[in-house]
């Protein structure tokens, strides 16, 4: 039975998302609230944790698994990136964007491309996931929280509590989210791709669905 902590959606409860990081650091996978959906996330350090994410979320290596991170001063541990690349992430960030960008050494191979050591990277404006962040002190491994088999964005706290109960260890509930997915920016090509075009406008990094 997992854990529900219903807190306020810009001020939320210190002592509630508390237990939600002694839970993340004991391996468990969390449900939790973003600018754009609700996301799975887990530990950066957790192997196992990990895979589980994967399970759940019903994805195989080749998905890129997101890091979420609190600012672009975390970046540099876990991407490489030139002047123009980071012009366009201080664009888009904080911000419903995902930026694909080249994975450092530091960087665990379970969480990047197989093929590609690519790996995503996004900075969420909002405040209970940037609390949570704050609280553990490092980035968390994310991926967007869609049933498998299913197409959109799960938004209902409730509903991700009966329907992943047994499989995920929390839920952060702090009200429904947008129900889109972010937009995901491959930096990685020249010129910038946009790879999904999402809740964040593309337009703000000078993109547009043409690139795609």
């Amino acid at each position: 039975m997992s854990q529900y902590f219903e807190v306020h959606p810009e001020n939320p409860q210190a002592r509630l998302l508390k237990q939600a990081v002694q839970i993340l650091n004991a391996g468990g996978i969390a449900a939790i609230p973003t600018d754009s959906s609700y996301a799975l996330v887990c530990h950066l350090d957790d192997r196992t944790a990990a895979e589980n994410l994967r399970r759940i979320r019903g994805v195989d290596d080749k998905h890129h698994l997101t890091l979420l991170c609190r600012d672009l001063s975390e970046l540099a541990s876990y991407a490489r990136v030139d002047n123009k690349q980071y012009r366009l992430l201080k664009l888009g960030t904080p911000g419903p964007f995902t930026f694909i960008l080249e994975a450092t050494k530091e960087v665990p191979r379970r969480l990047s491309h197989p093929s590609r050591r690519t790996i995503g990277l996004r900075v969420p404006a909002h405040a209970v996931t940037q609390a949570l962040l704050e609280l553990l002190g490092q980035p968390l491994i994310a991926t967007t929280l869609i049933a498998p088999g299913g197409t959109e964005p799960m938004n209902d706290p409730h509903e991700i509590r009966e329907h992943f109960q047994k499989r995920i260890q929390a839920v952060v509930d702090a009200g429904a989210c947008p129900m889109q997915p972010t937009t995901v920016i491959d930096l990685t090509s020249e010129p910038p791709v946009l790879v999904r075009q999402g809740r964040g406008d593309a337009r703000l990094l000078g993109l547009t669905a043409s690139d795609d």
